[in-house]
């Protein structure tokens, strides 16, 4: 097999087959970066392109790409398109190393937690009709002008539809829309907290609100916790003797640690919040991965929580959009205007996806496909990785490593580093003293179930030797 090469040209040569076009054209891809036909980072047709140049239909290129991604010979990259993947990769599937591959090894980035890619192409054809099919009833007026202020009302509809099952009957007065959990966590404190401040964190908490805090000129006070998530009586403690203007937290699937908070955590940590007249800024960007949640601490405490309902890790980081639920209209309003002042709004255009995909049914597709491969993935990391070094929970795409005492997490890091992995220790994520050497690792990052195999097995491979063994150098 052999294919006409060009960095948009290409068409494979399937000739006379004797198996499913779908395999045919994988092995021609497989056969073309072997040669050199098709190089690292060349990005190949666009799925419906290829499908009218070879005249067969869009479902079986589609089921050619995510076979040859399976195999690890393409990525496929969310709004770009599908590329040759760099030379490490290809030549697990058989492939030489070229000079090109040479030049730009690939490197995993599990810096960023993401969800992992769905396996179905149906699915992620749907994904992509749907957006299409936005852009195409956008009328040339709504493209080149800026919308009224505010969320518009059928925005928070699909909000408040996206939140029916954990957070029922939100009033749309409540309700805004924001560029994503860090545009909302951006005008929240804005709206919150004046320079100088004081806002309480756990222990370990995401490092984008301790950068937006570092901007705002707050101080941190970290609280501990252990493995169910924040200590409550050291809560009231930091409480009073802080008089923070507000708690951050993360109550479900904790980043890093995915310790979810029992209920009684919850009351107990919405009593102190009463208590001491703190406001709380709920993290919820997890919340609908668990297929059983516990209620959010906006359903128990509406009058002191600000809820956050990201949609980057349910359905796709390239949608930048979450819905805020404040307390009262009044305080809505407040961070409606701090919004405006430094986010300004919103794209309207992936608002406009994401309630697509909410009303017709899209959204709770991909959230299941994303359970799935969730676990699967979690499968493989607790039958490879030793019980006793991870922390992670059935629903979650992510773990919490815990390295034993011969490795500093400086080292271990270094070490992933030279195996083109990418990774980040606790220190990123504490806000106090006496952080454990642990990293996270997040299962979403590699390409497929192939990947991540491999990316495990090295993990695994190095909690076995001694950082000298395995040729640290710090």
């Amino acid at each position: 097999m052999s294919s006409v090469k060009g960095a948009s040209g290409w068409v494979p040569q399937i000739g006379n087959r004797d198996k499913p076009v779908y395999l045919a054209i994988a092995d021609a891809i497989a056969d073309d970066v072997r040669t050199g036909r098709l190089v690292p980072g060349q990005r190949l047709p666009p799925q419906r392109l290829l499908a009218e140049r070879m005249g067969i239909d869009f479902t079986t290129v589609s089921r050619a790409y995510v076979e040859a991604r399976h195999r690890g010979l393409v990525d496929a990259r969310v709004g770009q398109g599908t590329f040759v993947r760099a030379p490490a990769v290809a030549e697990r599937a058989g492939g030489a190393r070229s000079a090109a591959a040479a030049a730009a090894p690939r490197v995993i980035d599990m810096t960023m937690n993401q969800p992992p890619l769905p396996e179905s192409a149906d699915l992620l054809g749907r994904l992509r009709d749907g957006m299409a099919a936005v852009v195409r009833q956008l009328d040339l007026s709504e493209l080149l002008h800026y919308p009224g202020a505010g969320s518009a009302p059928e925005d928070r509809a699909a909000g408040a539809a996206w939140l029916a099952a954990r957070l029922p009957a939100v009033p749309a007065e409540r309700m805004m829309v924001a560029p994503g959990t860090q545009g909302a966590l951006l005008a929240l404190l804005t709206a919150l907290t004046r320079p100088g401040d004081t806002v309480c964190a756990e222990a370990l908490t995401y490092p984008g609100f301790k950068a937006i805090a570092g901007q705002l000129g707050l101080r941190i006070v970290g609280v501990p916790m252990d493995g169910e998530g924040i200590d409550p009586d050291a809560l009231r403690r930091a409480f009073a003797r802080h008089r923070p203007k507000a708690l951050y937290c993360i109550p479900t699937l904790h980043n890093p640690t995915t310790a979810t908070l029992p209920l009684e955590r919850r009351l107990a940590v919405v009593a102190a919040a009463r208590e001491h007249g703190v406001p709380i800024i709920e993290d919820d960007v997890y919340g609908p991965l668990p297929a059983a949640p516990l209620p959010p601490l906006a359903a128990l405490a509406p009058e002191a929580v600000h809820h956050i309902a990201g949609l980057a890790k349910c359905l796709s980081p390239m949608l930048r959009i979450a819905y805020v639920v404040s307390p009262d209209a009044r305080q809505s309003l407040r961070v409606a205007a701090a919004q405006r002042g430094t986010t300004l709004m919103p794209s309207p255009l992936t608002a406009a996806v994401a309630r697509r995909w909410i009303g017709d049914g899209t959204a709770a597709a991909v959230l299941d496909a994303v359970r799935a491969e969730a676990a699967a993935r979690r499968a493989l990391a607790e039958a490879i990785l030793p019980a006793d070094a991870i922390v992670t929970k059935p629903e979650a795409f992510h773990l919490w490593l815990c390295l034993p005492r011969t490795w500093s997490r400086g080292e271990f890091i270094a070490y992933l580093r030279t195996r083109g992995i990418a990774a980040v220790g606790s220190d990123a994520f504490a806000t106090m003293p006496d952080t454990p050497d642990a990293l996270r690792i997040c299962l979403g990052a590699a390409a497929d179930r192939a990947e991540t195999r491999q990316v495990l097995d090295i993990i695994a491979d190095a909690l076995d030797q001694l950082p000298s063994a395995a040729g640290v150098i710090i």
